[in-house]
């Protein structure tokens, strides 16, 4: 096939292009930020040429569920998305945004990321510019800042109440009807900015520091249809949201249906997709599968909601450098004042070590031992295989479940992270939610959470364990589900897709050596907080928007990303 020169050329690859078609030997040529040709043996040359012979070749990842909203700012990686192959992700889920911002209000909407997303407050307020007002200023200082990756922004429900309503946001029900038309007017405005959509949270799991429901929990449904109708003006972009499922319901789970009837009223209405995160919960084992069968009805009634949910359990990761199952007790706390040999040394000592011990053991309400797993010296699996448990652990050592705990992490110096899934926790019902095309991928909450979970290594654990270890989905499913499901959902236009004149986001995967290593504990993050980060090996090189981003898991200096605006 004749070609001209390119800037790259990537050779002999494994193609899959995200549609779901399968794979193919092809070349793949770049010129500027774009793909120029895909076809076997082009001719001609690249001023760069990458052999890829042995190596998927794929479109970049799109995660549309981050909360990097202020990652950014000091981190334009952002780790630890770059290491997993994710090109482009989604800002301001849930509701929770940094705009439109009113005069006095920054700390409030800093704190309540705090509290919902778990992202340090201090590190918001030093590490953010905060040099806007508006929504659409917002997404200029997110245009003029260097960035690895390609992003795009939902405008959040509660920022919206906030600057409309200011101290009655907090006001249970809906706004007065100057209130919603305010509300309304400032969504418009986000909308003709770019905004790739409208986001809330309706969850009674999403609190302000005081303990109350984040704004607009309570708010009805002319407020929410009202932002329905700004989306069906605009034309373009789509409505997200933490709902409320299953909370505070009935068997029957009437006020369950009734949200789904709403978030399908909101749809209708606005002729635009609604997303929502769906998991699966111990706590009623079937209502995720009930939630569907809500969804397919309003469906089939006109609607276009697409519930996302994980590839694996979300759950805390435990950790002796960060906290514990028995931080309640005063021995445990203590050790979180100290560095970490300070730590290790005190596991050493005997009378500290037998104090850890008998305290833990009379604990209440700490997590079941058969409930939380050890992540196995090596790769990291989130299988949650009953021989992981902590429960096994200790019943092979013969000894308290802390002090198998405590053994664990002297044996590895320190390097031993303890899973504690709370939602998704049966796989099978995550089989069962990812067999249905009407199931997107998500939830990974990159930037969120950041001292309790890593679920950001998504893309790397459905690779390694669903596709090349259970082989439960083809690499054409996971890969269309990684790049063009998500990407045409939320709005990245010639994204997520290997075609000539598409945006050049493309990973070079070794799909063979991919492998997942621990997560770790670090404190990197503005005034020395912590947080948990996880790399990932096989990725060869990840491109975006033409330039190689990175290298052998290896930032090589370009920052390329762009905003994605919607409507454009």
């Amino acid at each position: 096939m004749a070609h001209n020169t390119s800037e790259l050329i990537i050779r002999n690859g494994t193609v899959y292009d995200g549609t779901g078609a399968e794979g193919r030997q092809a070349d793949v040529a770049i010129s500027g930020d774009r793909i120029v040709a895909v076809g076997s043996a082009l001719e001609g040359t690249g001023h760069r040429e990458i052999d890829a012979e042995g190596k998927l070749v794929t479109p970049g990842f799109v995660d549309v569920h981050t909360h990097l909203d202020a990652q950014l700012a000091w981190d334009p990686l952002p780790t630890s998305s770059c290491w997993h192959g994710i090109t482009s992700a989604v800002l301001g889920n849930c509701g929770v945004t940094f705009a439109p911002v009113e005069a006095g209000q920054k700390e409030f909407l800093a704190e309540m990321m705090e509290s919902v997303e778990d992202i340090p407050r201090e590190a918001i307020l030093e590490g953010l510019p905060w040099d806007w007002n508006s929504y659409g200023e917002y997404l200029g200082w997110l245009d003029r800042t260097e960035k690895g990756i390609n992003v795009g922004g939902l405008v959040g429900h509660c920022a919206l109440r906030v600057a409309a309503m200011g101290d009655r946001c907090m006001t249970e029900g809906s706004g007065t009807a100057e209130d919603i038309a305010k509300m309304a007017e400032l969504a418009t405005e986000a909308m003709a900015a770019g905004a790739l959509g409208i986001s809330t949270s309706r969850t009674l799991g999403h609190k302000v520091p005081d303990g109350r429901p984040v704004p607009g929990t309570f708010a009805k449904a002319d407020e929410l249809l009202a932002f329905g109708d700004v989306l069906g003006k605009a034309g373009y972009g789509l409505f997200e949201g933490a709902m409320r499922l299953g909370e505070r319901d009935d068997d029957e789970l009437t006020k369950t249906r009734e949200e789904l009837a709403l978030m399908g009223e909101i749809s209708r209405r606005s002729g635009r997709p609604l997303s929502y995160g769906l998991v699966q919960s111990d706590r009623r084992p079937d209502l995720y599968s009930k939630v569907i069968e809500f969804n397919l009805e309003e469906n089939d009634n006109g609607a276009l909601l697409r519930p996302q949910t994980t590839a694996r359990g979300i759950g805390m990761i435990y950790n002796i450098f960060n906290r514990t199952p028995w931080d309640r007790a005063d021995s445990w706390w203590s050790l979180r004042s100290l560095d970490r040999a300070g730590k290790l040394a005190a596991l050493r000592d005997s009378a500290r070590r037998a104090q850890l011990i008998t305290d833990a053991e009379q604990l209440e309400r700490v997590p079941r031992p058969e409930a939380m797993f050890i992540l196995p010296d090596g790769d990291a699996r989130y299988d949650c295989r009953a021989e992981d448990s902590l429960a096994a652990h200790a019943k092979r050592r013969n000894c308290p479940p802390a002090e198998a705990f405590i053994d664990l992490c002297l044996e590895r110096d320190g390097l031993l992270n303890l899973n504690y899934p709370i939602l998704n926790h049966q796989l099978s019902a995550v089989e069962e939610m990812l067999d249905s095309d009407l199931v997107t991928l998500g939830l990974a909450d990159a930037g969120a959470h950041v001292g309790q979970i890593m679920d950001t290594s998504q893309p790397t654990f459905l690779l390694t364990y669903w596709v090349r270890e259970r082989q439960r989905w083809s690499l054409e499913q996971a890969i269309r589900r990684l790049t063009s499901d998500t990407a045409d959902l939320f709005g990245f236009k010639d994204r997520g897709r290997i075609k000539v004149g598409g945006y050049a986001d493309i990973n070079v995967i070794d799909f063979d050596n991919l492998s997942l290593p621990q997560p770790e504990y670090v404190n990197d993050l503005p005034n020395g907080a912590g947080r948990y980060i996880q790399g990932a090996s096989g990725y060869d090189y990840t491109i975006v928007n033409g330039a190689v981003f990175m290298e052998g898991g290896e930032h090589v200096g370009a920052l390329n990303g762009q905003l994605v605006r919607a409507g454009v």
